[in-house]
């Protein structure tokens, strides 16, 4: 029995040396949930890591989407040495490339969302020999206006601008103002002066 139990055991080491038990080392990081208002543009974050070194040519991205209401999986987006839109369906001409695998970054823009885009968007990596892994999923939600948290940084945005431009304003009448006065003295005393000699 120990017999048997040495060859088995020296038959998975050969396996494992050989590689065909290797562990999967492509990670692929995303956001779990994405939302954006409706008719606007959505950036897709799709980022991640390989054991192997990453070979442009043979590394590929490949994004999906499955419909909220179910129905079949559809192509977004395929990039690998080029990119390559889908030539039918939802996406047509609505998802661009955002990516760059020299970072380690595969995202997509989607163009004018639509409610019928609420789904889930899956990513997919492969870096030869790092084919398998985890994909990254990214439940998208269109909605019909901005978050409250979106309106905040909107609104506060809006708001340093203006200050800021109300800033710039007020010190040029100041400067303005200064250097008139300035002049009004400078002509002051050249008129005393005069008044003297």
């Amino acid at each position: 029995m120990s017999g048997v139990r040495a060859r088995l055991l020296a038959f998975l080491a050969g396996i494992a040396v050989s590689g065909v038990l290797r562990v999967s080392a492509m990670e692929v990081y995303t956001p779990e949930e994405v939302e954006s208002v409706n008719g606007t543009d959505a950036k897709l974050k799709c980022t991640f890591q390989s054991s192997s070194p990453l070979k442009e040519s043979s590394a590929s991205v490949s994004w999906h989407f499955r419909p909220l209401g179910g129905g079949a999986e559809e192509s977004v987006f395929f990039y690998q040495d080029g990119q390559y839109p889908p030539s039918e369906g939802r996406f047509r001409g609505r998802a661009v490339w955002a990516g760059n695998l020299n970072r380690y970054d595969g995202s997509i823009m989607v163009r004018d969302v639509q409610f019928r885009d609420n789904g889930t968007f899956v990513c997919q990596v492969k870096n030869p020999p790092d084919v398998h892994g985890v994909s990254g999923e990214i439940r998208f939600r269109v909605v019909t206006t901005a978050s409250h948290s979106e309106i905040a940084i909107l609104a506060a945005a809006i708001g340093g601008a203006t200050g800021l431009l109300l800033l710039i304003l007020v010190l040029t009448i100041f400067f303005k103002f200064w250097r008139n006065r300035r002049r009004e003295r400078g002509t002051e005393a050249e008129g005393k002066e005069e008044g003297v000699l």
